[in-house]
């Protein structure tokens, strides 16, 4: 047993974070040269300090949130896996540059095959990295199943937004109707909450936080802290977690 010691040592202070500060130093590149050209001269480095390290993390993540929630995909592809893509959409919107200036992750739920179902998210963006936990503008029918479910059960939902622990990392975040929507009274005791289009709570984090050896396991104690939203939401969609 005692020559084993050194050797359990050794691994223990061996373990790091999937990520480098290259993959910022990438970011923040881009983001001043946001243009094919330059993209196809970096290729090489995006797929090393940014794809690969991010199919690293994804990796890591899988038996951590096989804990947390069975229904969570973490599925380490270049395409359509948790990963999202970096190119972006440029057919709508003004801003036509080509390429995102983040890295994200959806650990999404399996009912669903877009960013717009239950999940986890993650989000490195030099001096910008956050987690959310809930769902994105979902579209109209479980939006209103959600906001039904508030209704019906409000005792539980102000459990879960007040929840201690989902309080002191995350704030419900994400855009609002300006008026109740149609056929709630506009003065329903909980009508802030049935005014939103999205029911994540978000908490932002620092660059250097990413880089540590433990960042695997401070990102699941966070969204262990948020568990109860996303059961809420869920039981809302009538769906397990």
């Amino acid at each position: 047993m005692k020559k084993a010691e050194p050797s359990v040592a050794k691994s223990v202070s061996a373990a790091k974070s999937p990520f480098s500060s290259k993959l910022f130093e990438f970011l923040r590149e881009l983001k001043n040269n946001n243009e094919r050209e330059w993209f196809a001269e970096n290729k090489a480095r995006y797929e090393k300090d940014v794809l690969f390290a991010a199919m690293d993390f994804v990796t890591q993540m899988q038996p951590r949130l096989a804990k947390h929630s069975r229904y969570l995909l973490a599925e380490p592809k270049r395409v359509g896996g948790s990963i999202m893509r970096i190119y972006r959409d440029t057919r709508f919107g003004k801003d036509k540059t080509p390429y995102k200036t983040n890295v994200g992750f959806h650990f999404r739920h399996s009912i669903g095959g877009d960013v717009h179902a239950p999940g986890l998210y993650v989000h490195l963006e030099p001096d910008a990295c956050f987690i959310a936990a809930g769902i994105w503008m979902p579209p109209t029918e479980p939006l209103a199943a959600i906001r039904q479910s508030i209704m019906d059960d409000q005792s539980s939902w102000n459990k879960v937004r007040n929840n201690k622990k989902f309080v002191a990392r995350f704030k419900l975040d994400g855009d609002s109707l300006k008026t109740a929507p149609r056929g709630i009274d506009p003065n329903h005791p909980v009508i802030e909450d049935l005014r939103r289009k999205s029911f994540a709570g978000v908490s932002s984090l620092r660059d250097k936080e990413f880089l540590e050896s433990d960042i695997c396991e401070k990102l699941m104690s966070a969204f262990d802290d948020a568990k109860p939203l996303m059961k809420f939401l869920c039981d809302a969609l009538q769906q397990p977690y």
